[in-house]
């Protein structure tokens, strides 16, 4: 009989701990303590985090919060508007952050700040407030929004570190689902044709090696590995080129760039993938109907 793994269960693979969700074996690290200390650089490293996964310019100073409210209160035109609802999204989100660094350094001069004191009533609302426009806020490659990363520090505010590090592992193993996708979308799709056939090992390898990224915390030093290894294999991916005899036809000629601008889509966005840590379930399938849509070309002439 197939053994039947609970969710959680923790296991050493090749001395490394691992745990399981959702079919995936994940990388484990150990939550931090649960203290003011420990959530601040918690919650200081999320938001980092969402800028950096995000579209440009929407990293709003907390003290820019007034004049951010006012322009998106003001503004009309719906596209424009939504740019002005991720900044606003981002000033709320350093205005929080500012707050709860003000409360860590309180409490490390012996002032206890409970849960109905102002400043902390102020910084839930901010990162509340934040989260609802994080609809607003797209992805730094403009496929989608990505609201489970930038949902991330006001989970971190309202939950343990233990209890947000297991929703960390339940999105990983999301992550690992699509990226699965993905690479099993492009090889059906390509590698029965001649002209893509060799790619096959390429792309199985490449996605182990994206699994392995949105596994990996910065920190660990297997990085060193794990990141060279995907970028190496990213590499292999971008310098391909389908090899098509010169006197066929343009409709070939066609098809093979159209096959490889659409292997290229596919690792950005397993790289996207990855990187974030979370599933991107509209850019994958979108992809993939993209995909089943390609006429796969039989012969290289």
């Amino acid at each position: 009989m197939t053994e039947q793994i609970v969710n959680g269960t923790r296991r050493v693979i090749d001395e490394l701990e691992y745990i399981y969700y959702d079919g995936y074996w994940i990388r484990y690290y150990q939550p931090p303590e649960d203290n003011l200390t420990n959530r601040k650089r918690l919650i200081d490293s999320l938001t980092r985090r969402a800028f950096h996964h995000t579209e440009a310019g929407i990293n709003t100073p907390g003290s820019c919060l007034e004049q951010a409210r006012v322009a998106y209160e003001a503004q009309t035109n719906p596209q424009r508007r939504r740019v002005n609802a991720a900044m606003l999204a981002g000033a709320l989100f350093n205005r929080a952050t500012d707050l709860f660094t003000s409360i860590v350094d309180l409490g490390e001069l012996g002032v206890k700040v409970s849960r109905s004191n102002e400043l902390m009533r102020e910084c839930s609302d901010s990162f509340q407030e934040a989260l609802a426009l994080g609809r607003q806020v797209k992805h730094y490659s403009g496929c989608e929004g990505i609201d489970e990363i930038w949902g991330e520090p006001f989970k971190a505010f309202t939950m343990t570190p233990e209890d947000f590090y297991q929703s960390r592992f339940i999105k990983i193993a999301q992550s690992k689902r699509d990226i699965d996708a993905i690479s099993k979308c492009m090889i059906d799709i390509f590698c029965q044709s001649v002209l893509f056939a060799d790619l096959q090992q390429n792309i199985v390898e490449f996605g182990e090696a994206a699994k392995k990224v949105s596994e990996t915390m910065k920190s660990d030093p297997i990085l060193f590995k794990v990141w060279p290894d995907f970028v190496a294999l990213t590499e292999v991916l971008e310098d391909f080129h389908p090899e098509v005899c010169e006197d066929a036809e343009q409709l070939l000629h066609m098809q093979a760039a159209q096959g490889r601008a659409l292997l290229q889509e596919g690792k950005r966005l397993i790289g996207y993938i990855a990187g974030a840590r979370v599933s991107m379930p509209l850019s994958t399938q979108a992809y993939i109907e993209k995909c089943r849509q390609y006429d796969t070309p039989d012969s290289a002439c």
